[in-house]
């Protein structure tokens, strides 16, 4: 998973026919690149993004920048066309990469030593933009052969050395006045290289490595790799304008790393014992809350059959025997009494079955993309690839959404169903991307290079409505034509009065005490997603992460069938909507847990940055929520017709 610091087909094939709109659809990687000595190495720049400050470990912004910003004053390449967009995947531009070629020149196996690239002037304006974007703590973003330039940097927990993902802009250093931001403005670039099968001629790059450096080179002053020279740091005056000139060298050297292997050292694991720990905790928590679930519901539910069953076989004749049966019954058990009204239509139940198809369907597009990342599909180096198949999921599978909305809605009675057909691709989609797009304002505002441009915009919205909604409307035509799913039992003209309930079955204690458990059981992997999300960091752990979806889900329904069970059997058959909105409020639990990461590890001073972490964490709370009370309706509509269906009904 890469970073989305902005934080979310036409088919494959529109994706492949549309290079101007999105860039085209490519996957960076997939097959090696092999050099001979002297090749030309393409050395690609990528937006500027924030990652953890060095003084207080937090970060201090969401915005990306464009390499080329106007106020960066970096090099440009020769000629008049200046840099040039490279091939980006739809994925990759949603995720705010923007990709673009560089002055650099790297040549396979050739060390250049102190190579000029330009000078240029900084005015009091960009000095005190960078500065700024320096002591926030951003990071510079390079490819090679599409391998991430980083720095090697070392962790005393699991005592292992790794590569970050970028290098700093500049640091913060003790001067004479204090502390003050320094400009990095020399490059040691260090690319490993490995020999396949002793050829020359099969070069591979495995490793690249950046030393930024800052250099104040005056008049008479030259570039130098002789480490006993020292050079003053290069501070940008915010006073008056400030020339700089940018160097760099390059040492190429000879690694025995195989390329498959390439990417081990940036895939670094942050404290593994962590992942263990939550992951045999939230097991053992599943284990015993199934165990829990099963012992109540096949004990006392067996009982209780037998009992009804038995009831139904006592000679009628006998009205004493009878009558005290039934009243043993009914002290013993309630569920029963509520069979005229349990399946009785919901209230709002046209927005309740949308709900449920957009559910059905981000269920099934979360477990595919887990089991593609899980078997290789989506590695870092398919750049992208994880917000591409997320899209193209999402609207293929928009038919799997339009059949259980309609299904749903006909078995619920619904007579709607032209409304029903259009709501459902159009209520939640629209919500997302209304959400979204107000969120892309703020970035469009800021010039920030996460923003997703207006041609990929128009892409996403042909893709809705020459793709997703097509097919939503099939899927609903064969759900409206199938038949609906029949309760096992007659449902009673007159409503059934409910009595008073008890406190932790009331709305919102039993909604508060249900929803808690299915983000127990992601609450830890939620933190890594969430620090790759915002620290960008790449997160790869799809073995844990679809561990924890599977027990999230179990979890989910186990405990949701609980609460419908004891809810049943207090006589209140209103189950349909508490159920949906009881495991959907594990979505307030990640919103709430979101807030509490703002406060803990981000340090947002603007106001458009605490909208955009606010705006895509509601977002995405939004979406959990339309997710987990799907699973929990589904999980308690089965149980109902499961018992409902094992016991005789005069």
């Amino acid at each position: 998973m890469w970073p989305l610091p902005n934080a979310p087909s036409l088919a494959l094939t529109t994706l492949l026919v549309l290079p101007q709109a999105v860039s085209a659809f490519y996957l960076p990687g997939v097959a090696p690149t092999s050099y001979k000595l002297k090749d030309n190495v393409p050395l690609y720049v990528n937006s500027v993004k924030p990652t953890a400050s060095n003084e207080d470990a937090l970060v201090h912004s969401v915005m990306a920048y464009d390499y080329y910003h106007e106020r960066f004053n970096f090099c440009k390449p020769p000629g008049p066309d200046g840099p040039k967009y490279v091939s980006e995947s739809l994925g990759s531009i949603l995720f705010g990469d923007r990709i673009m070629t560089s002055p650099f020149e790297l040549h396979m196996g050739q060390n250049e030593i102190c190579k000029k690239l330009c000078t240029t002037a900084y005015d009091k304006s960009s000095a005190h933009f960078v500065n700024k974007r320096i002591v926030q703590g951003y990071a510079m973003n390079w490819l090679v052969d599409g391998l991430p330039a980083g720095q090697e940097l070392f962790e005393e927990v699991s005592q292992s050395t790794y590569y970050s993902s970028g290098f700093r802009l500049g640091a913060v250093e003790n001067g004479a006045q204090g502390t003050q931001p320094v400009f990095h403005n020399h490059y040691d670039i260090n690319v490993q290289y490995h020999e396949v099968g002793n050829d020359p001629n099969q070069l591979r790059v495995v490793g690249v490595i950046v030393e930024p450096l800052s250099r104040h080179y005056t008049e008479g002053s030259e570039c130098s790799d002789d480490p006993n020279i020292k050079y003053s740091p290069m501070v940008l005056s915010e006073d008056s304008n400030t020339e700089v000139q940018f160097t760099y060298s390059v040492y190429w050297t000879k690694s025995p790393t195989a390329w498959a292997t390439r990417w081990d050292k940036y895939l670094h694991v942050y404290d593994p014992k962590i992942h263990w720990f939550s992951l045999v905790n939230s097991a053992v928590v599943v284990i015993i809350l199934v165990l829990t679930v099963s012992s109540v519901l096949f004990r006392a539910l067996k009982k209780d059959i037998a009992r009804y069953n038995r009831l139904d076989q006592i000679n009628l004749d006998d009205l004493s025997g009878t009558s005290a049966l039934e009243d043993g019954v009914q002290e013993d058990s309630g569920w029963k009494l509520v069979h005229g009204d349990v399946f009785r239509t919901p209230s709002h139940p046209l927005l309740l079955s949308v709900f449920l198809g957009n559910g059905a369907q981000l269920f099934v597009m979360t477990g595919f993309t887990i089991c593609f990342a899980l078997l290789g599909f989506l590695s870092p180096s398919n750049r992208g690839s994880l917000g591409t198949i997320t899209v193209l999921l999402y609207t293929l599978l928009s038919f799997v959404g339009g059949y259980i909305s309609a299904r749903s809605y006909k078995s619920m009675n619904g007579d709607k169903w032209k409304l029903n057909i259009g709501l459902t691709p159009l209520l939640v989609p629209g919500i997302v991307f209304g959400t979204f797009f107000f969120l892309n304002l703020f970035l469009w505002a800021n010039q920030s290079a996460g923003a997703v441009p207006f041609s990929t915009m128009l892409v996403i919205i042909g893709i809705w409505f020459v793709i997703s909604i097509p097919l939503s409307f099939a899927g609903s035509w064969f759900g409206f034509r199938a038949s609906p799913v029949e309760p096992p039992v007659r449902t009673n003209q007159i409503p059934r009065q409910i009595p008073p309930t008890t406190t932790y079955l009331r709305p919102i204690p039993s909604m508060l005490l249900v929803g808690i458990l299915p983000f127990g059981a992601i609450f830890v992997e939620l933190y890594f997603v969430m620090t790759s999300i915002w620290f960008s960091r790449i997160y790869y752990m799809f073995g844990f992460l679809f561990l924890c979806y599977g027990l999230m889900i179990i979890t989910c329904a186990a405990v949701t069938v609980l609460m419908v069970y004891f809810l049943l059997c207090s006589e209140n058959y209103h189950w349909q909507w508490r159920s949906f909105l009881a495991a959907g409020t594990s979505a307030v639990y990640i919103f709430i847990n979101a807030l509490i990461y703002l406060i803990s590890k981000l340090s947002l001073g603007g106001f458009a940055g605490i909208v955009l972490y606010i705006g895509y964490s509601a977002l995405l709370s939004f979406l959990f929520f339309v997710l987990t009370g799907s699973i929990g309706f589904f999980a308690s509509w089965w149980f109902v017709q499961k018992i409902y269906s094992s016991i005789k009904i005069d």
